[in-house]
């Protein structure tokens, strides 16, 4: 069950990723261009907005799960350990929470410009903070 549940969280990841650069790339362009905020914008946000939670949701069940994952004392004297214990899903939860608030924004946004820029601001912080924790040297081996 963990190298199934490990397998997934790795392979959304990739999904979760192109939606969520999309949605920025997107959310910049409407915002550069005073594009109107049109439902097709909204679906790309809904996009990485799903993939993005069922990507937590992989991760906590592979936290739970997982043999790497074991005793807290002893990951905080490895920096690798430390990374999967702590620091990874930690940054990512705040990640995650960002890129929900971004949506909630969005929605109460009136004018296209607000609505681009709500995504442009949460979604690129979520981005960051994502990227900045992930395990390159596992994810691409």
């Amino acid at each position: 069950m963990y190298n199934i549940i490990k397998h997934a969280h790795s392979g959304v990841a990739y999904l979760a990723l192109i939606f969520l650069l999309i949605a920025v790339i997107n959310a910049f362009m409407g915002m550069s261009g005073n594009k109107e905020f049109k439902d097709k914008d909204k679906k790309i946000g809904l996009f990485a907005l799903i993939f993005t939670h069922i990507q937590l949701l992989l991760g906590l069940v592979l936290y739970f799960v997982s043999p790497v994952v074991q005793s807290m004392g002893v990951a905080m004297k490895d920096s690798a350990m430390r990374l999967y214990a702590l620091e990874h899903p930690l940054i990512n939860i705040i990640a995650i929470v960002l890129i929900t608030i971004g949506w909630s924004k969005h929605k109460k946004a009136m004018d296209s410009n607000a609505k681009f820029k709500k995504f442009a601001i949460f979604y690129t912080l979520g981005l960051i903070l994502i990227l900045s924790r992930i395990p390159w040297g596992a994810w691409l081996s």
